[in-house]
C-alpha cells in the first residue's frame, strides 16, 4: 500500500473508533528520556487535531515536572517553528483550523512529540503529507540533538512504510499499549 492509501485507510479508522479510552501513559515517555539521558527540559508537543492522540494531557504532566513546553506554528513555505507555551496560555486558530500559541518566543525542543497517521516497526511514519515535521526535524538536527517520539494508537501500526529521501525516521513510537 502506498502512503496515500495508508493515510486514507487509517484516518477513516481513527475517525470511526471511540478513542476516549485510549490514553498514553506519560511515564513511558519519562522512562525513554531517562534511558536516553536527555536532561534538557524543553519539549515540543502539538495540539491534537483530527482524532490524534491527545498530547496536551501529556504536556501537562511534563509542565508539572518543570519542563518548558512549546507548540508549533505553521509558517510560509510549509515550514514551522516551535514557540514557548504553557497549558494556561491562550491559543489562536491557524488557517488549517489547528490551535497555535500566541507567543513570539521561538524555542528549540530537545524532545519532540510527533503526531502521525501510521508507523511501522522501524519507526517510519506517515503524516498528513505536508512534510512539516520531516523538514523541521532535519533542520533542527543540524544544530542540536533531539529525541523524536511519535504518539500513536496501536491500531495505526502497519507492516511497512515505503520511504523516500524526504522522510525522517522517529527515534521512538509510543502507543496506549504497554510494551
Amino acid at each position: 500500500m502506498n502512503k496515500s492509501d495508508i493515510r486514507k485507510k487509517l484516518l477513516k479508522i481513527r475517525k470511526e473508533k471511540n478513542l476516549k479510552n485510549f490514553e498514553i501513559d506519560p511515564q513511558i515517555i519519562f522512562k525513554i528520556l531517562k534511558k536516553t539521558k536527555n536532561v534538557h527540559k524543553i519539549i515540543g508537543g502539538y495540539y491534537p487535531y483530527n482524532y490524534e492522540v491527545d498530547a496536551i494531557k501529556i504536556l501537562e504532566k511534563f509542565e508539572n515536572q518543570k519542563y518548558h513546553i512549546s507548540l508549533p506554528k505553521i509558517k510560509k513555505d510549509s515550514q514551522m517553528d516551535f514557540f514557548s507555551w504553557s497549558t494556561k496560555d491562550p491559543l489562536i486558530i491557524n488557517k488549517y483550523g489547528i490551535p497555535e500559541p500566541t507567543s513570539d518566543k521561538v524555542v528549540y525542543p530537545s524532545v519532540l512529540l510527533v503526531p502521525l497517521v501510521a508507523f511501522d516497526k522501524k519507526f517510519n511514519r506517515v503524516g498528513y503529507g505536508g512534510g512539516f515535521y520531516d523538514r523541521y526535524i532535519k533542520k533542527i538536527k543540524k544544530n542540536k540533538k533531539i529525541t523524536t517520539i511519535g504518539l500513536a494508537y496501536s491500531f495505526q501500526k502497519v507492516k511497512k512504510i515505503q520511504t523516500n529521501n524526504f522522510d525522517v525516521k522517529l527515534d521512538y513510537v509510543v502507543t496506549e499499549k504497554k510494551n
